[in-house]
């Protein structure tokens, strides 16, 4: 099975981390580009080749702004990534809880030394 590719496929987009770390500063404002390198140690033409990335999946929007432009995230573009880890959310509350479950029993024995 081929695989999809980087720039048409969300999972594959995000799969790599400086990806992640422009979207974790994107949560919080808008951005030029020249920042965002700036912040992340990267050359200017590796961030803008990220935002491309992000921009064609639709996790990053853009605008001008006089000379620059603007980039956001566009938290639509996660539903997926979303919908498919949120079927393992039952998996980490069973989990939880039975963590929780065996922290009360010890506990209890060390209430009852």
């Amino acid at each position: 099975m081929a695989r999809a590719a980087t720039t048409s496929d969300v999972f594959n987009a995000i799969a790599e981390p400086q990806r992640r770390e422009i979207l974790g500063l994107l949560r919080s404002r808008e951005w030029p580009v020249t920042e965002l390198a700036d912040r992340l140690g990267m050359t200017q033409p590796r961030a803008s080749k990220h935002l491309r990335v992000l921009r064609e999946v639709g996790l990053v929007r853009d605008r001008k702004a006089g000379k620059q432009r603007l980039y956001c995230l566009d938290a639509r573009g996660l539903r997926s990534v979303h919908e498919w880890s949120g079927g393992f959310e039952r998996f980490w509350s069973e989990s939880f809880d039975r963590l929780d479950g065996y922290l009360q029993e010890l506990k209890q024995e060390r209430q009852g030394e």
